[in-house]
């Protein structure tokens, strides 16, 4: 399907700067128009359809397009909270049918698991004071679909890797990175997603002065290569300060600058400042 399928194959941060980057209102337009033609298309896919499993394709299809056409439409305030709750209950509903007559379909769980991640993250974002208590049942409902999806498929990539980014956004380092580490196993790109949860996990253990565990993280980030983009976590400088500050181990510092120019990955003037001054060397 168009819209689930295509904006899944996209880096999530680089979908996070199309919904929120100023898109024009020609665009949006553009990309409204494109959810009802998908809409429409699930339609004729259901009512053309030769069997069940024809008629849960066609169920999947529409009901993706409705939960996008909810999400990119609540994301830039286009809607209010009434319709949005309507197309994303449509939204289930059509994949709700999907499941009732492919129940063995992995696919059928990813798309609907896809639609309750989606609303999800918009109630996380969107909720004030406990943010999780009003996320968590559709947290819920997509990590049991995407676990379904993975016990029906074991090869899934896609269930895994998203079962691993809920893991992720609630918080559940350890979990996120069993995930991300057999989704890496079916497919290379999961390394990027398995080097950031040890980033980030690297992070938490340094807030909680777990100096060690850090450092094992921030390492084993930086061997799978962390991603260059703005939006991934950054395991050099806080590598590079925990070597200077918490171990003074010099020699471990410079060859991780040396790597970080190698790379091409910037490292903060003010660490390799001090690092010159507490080491003694320029280089």
């Amino acid at each position: 399907m168009m819209g689930a399928s295509l904006r899944r194959a996209w880096p999530l941060c680089a979908a996070a700067v199309l919904l929120l980057g100023g898109c024009t209102r020609i665009s949006q337009s553009l990309y409204l128009a494109s959810y009802d033609r998908e809409i429409r298309k699930g339609a004729r896919a259901i009512e053309g359809a030769r069997d069940d499993v024809q008629r849960a394709t066609g169920y999947s299809l529409r009901g993706g397009a409705y939960s996008e056409k909810a999400r990119y439409s609540r994301a830039f305030k286009l809607i209010p909270a009434d319709e949005y709750g309507r197309l994303f209950d449509l939204s289930i509903k059509d994949h709700d049918q999907a499941v009732a007559l492919d129940g063995g379909s992995a696919e059928a769980y990813v798309n609907r698991g896809q639609a309750y991640y989606d609303r999800a993250v918009l109630e996380h974002r969107d909720s004030q004071g406990d943010r999780l208590k009003d996320s968590r049942p559709w947290f819920d409902s997509a990590t049991a679909d995407f676990a379904k999806a993975a016990e029906l498929d074991p090869r899934h990539y896609l269930a895994i890797d998203r079962l691993g980014l809920v893991h992720e956004t609630l918080g559940e380092m350890d979990k996120a990175i069993g995930d991300y580490t057999r989704a890496m196993g079916l497919n290379p790109r999961g390394k990027v997603r398995l080097a950031d949860a040890y980033c980030m996990r690297g992070s938490s253990y340094q807030r909680e002065k777990k100096f060690d565990s850090a450092v094992a993280d921030f390492e084993r980030s930086i061997e799978l290569g962390s991603a260059a983009d703005g939006c991934s976590c950054d395991p050099y400088d806080p590598l590079l300060g925990l070597y200077i500050d918490a171990s003074r181990r010099y020699d471990k510092a410079w060859d991780l600058v040396h790597q970080a120019r190698k790379s091409g990955r910037w490292i903060a003037p003010e660490l390799l400042d001090q690092l010159k001054k507490d080491s003694g060397r320029n280089d």
